[in-house]
């Protein structure tokens, strides 16, 4: 219920660079944390952020790279992405769909 005392500012959150807005999401949104704003931005379009999820988490390790927090695990998705030349919402809904053998969305 109190996230949509924000509504109105969206349109213009979402136009702001990834990491900008999932910041201020995430600063402003009671309850809304890394993974959400994430899921919340790639849902609208914006591809630039990763959603670190347990299946992600569990592919990073798997393969020695550093996952200890959010941040540490999207970058290693960010490095990974750039070397493929895709974007890391695209990797990040490709990696998951290895992992679990479906898409939801």
């Amino acid at each position: 219920m109190e996230a949509r005392k924000h509504i109105s500012e969206l349109p213009e959150i979402i136009r702001l660079p990834e990491r900008r807005a999932r910041t201020w999401l995430v600063s402003n949104v009671k309850g809304l944390g890394m993974k959400e704003a994430s899921h919340f931005l790639r849902n609208t379009g914006r591809l630039g952020v990763a959603v670190i999820d347990r299946h992600i988490l569990r592919i990073l390790a798997s393969v020695g790279l550093p996952c200890g927090n959010y941040a540490e695990a999207e970058e290693s998705v960010f490095l990974i992405a750039e070397k493929l030349g895709m974007a890391p919402g695209e990797l990040d809904l490709y990696l998951w769909y290895l992992e679990t053998g479906r898409v939801l969305k």
